[in-house]
């Protein structure tokens, strides 16, 4: 037997009409007019969908049963498994780390009316150490999210399937804020506040009504870009303690965003034309706010940098590693949305802004569903040592 599920829900003012120019400098600092990300404390968001009570125990979903099986003998503990002995050097990562994003920026510095006109030395050194510890932090409260959610998901999902996978996920994400809260602690001297385009994402995925949604806005889209990120810092760092951490984490979110593809794609064979163009909308919306959150307009703050003129000399002067970088980051986004019918539904909406975007050239790579196996790095490590 298996349970037939419906749309129920609505959001019209999470699908409000988008800006024509995503680049314009006032819509993206406008993010920030919302200081409460930076409270002491912490930040109350209300959940608005149902939990769902299933009578229904039968193991219906194949993939979700591996996936679920995969997961309980894949799972490590942040405190043994990681040798947090390590000494580190935040400037010895910023030199190794940030090598390319500080050139990116040196290279403006000759610019008339540069913003960096007056940094030394000194100066680049601290911004390469303000931006590890940047990308870092949102790591962290993006896994606090993703904590948040798979809880959430527990009671909202419909199906017996899901709700086992979900409740694996969660230990996973309490794991993942565990270890970058300890790591920022102890390693790099504290974290900064949660930046606010992915407070309002993570807001509007746990206070949408559905549940797709909720999926939709994290597996798919923090989780799938955290993934790439992920990857590319790995393969850049040298930090022996960081560079495991990573691997470890990694291994974790390509199950997460598995669990997402395999469980929309299903839904959303369902859904009408209308419901699909919302989908869309969303997810276009997310992608922004993922994007605009790599702008590090944080980190030009607390260096006592505009950020307004930062932008400004950025979009007059860009160059095409910097963009390469960004678009690569979406390179697991985008082939899972394909995979899910978003990319091509409502005549293609939904390419034409990823095409906008300059990330469209990733549809073809292998969606996230077909390629978790194989990054199962603590079960590779568990191989070898016995």
């Amino acid at each position: 037997m298996t349970a037939t599920i419906t749309p129920s829900g609505t959001s019209d003012d999470n699908f409000a009409a988008r800006p024509t120019d995503v680049n314009d400098v006032d819509h993206i600092l406008a993010a920030y007019d919302d200081k409460g990300w930076a409270d002491d404390i912490g930040r109350t968001v209300e959940l608005n969908a149902d939990a769902w009570f299933t009578w229904d125990y039968e193991r219906s979903r194949p993939a979700l049963s591996k996936l679920y099986e995969k997961a309980k003998t894949s799972q490590w503990n942040g405190t043994t498994d990681l040798d947090w002995s390590i000494d580190v050097d935040p400037e010895e990562i910023a030199r190794g780390l940030m090598q390319f994003s500080m050139e990116r920026f040196k290279m403006l510095q000759g610019l008339p009316g540069s913003p960096f006109k007056n940094f030394g030395e000194k100066e680049w050194m601290r911004v390469g150490v303000e931006m590890q510890r940047f990308q870092l932090s949102q790591f962290l409260h993006g896994e606090q999210g993703a904590l948040m959610v798979a809880g959430y998901v527990t009671a909202t999902t419909p199906w017996i399937d899901a709700k086992y996978y979900a409740a694996t996920q969660t230990v996973d994400e309490a794991r993942h804020v565990e270890v970058f809260a300890k790591y920022l602690d102890e390693k790099l001297g504290g974290a900064y506040p949660m930046n606010p385009n992915l407070g309002a994402l993570i807001t509007d995925t746990l206070t949408d009504s559905r549940w797709d949604l909720t999926y939709l806005g994290m597996q798919i889209m923090v989780e799938g870009l955290a993934l790439a990120a992920f990857g590319a810092m790995f393969h850049t760092t040298t930090e022996p303690l960081l560079k495991q951490l990573l691997r470890y984490v990694m291994s974790d979110e390509a199950r997460h965003v598995a669990f997402g593809v395999l469980t929309l794609r299903e839904f959303y064979e369902g859904l009408s034309d209308a419901e699909m163009r919302e989908r869309q909308e969303f997810t276009f919306d997310c992608a922004e706010r993922l994007r605009n959150r790599f702008f590090m307009v944080d980190v030009w703050e607390r260096m006592g940098v505009d950020p307004r003129a930062v932008l400004k000399v950025m979009q007059e002067h860009p160059a095409p590693q910097q963009a390469d970088f960004q678009r690569l980051l979406f390179s697991k986004i985008v082939p899972n949305t394909k995979k899910l019918g978003l990319l091509d539904a409502s005549d293609g909406w939904l390419r034409k802004r990823f095409e906008h975007l300059g990330v469209i050239e990733f549809e073809d790579w292998v969606d996230t569903s077909e390629e978790y196996a194989n990054l199962d790095a603590f079960e590779a490590d568990a191989k070898t040592t016995n």
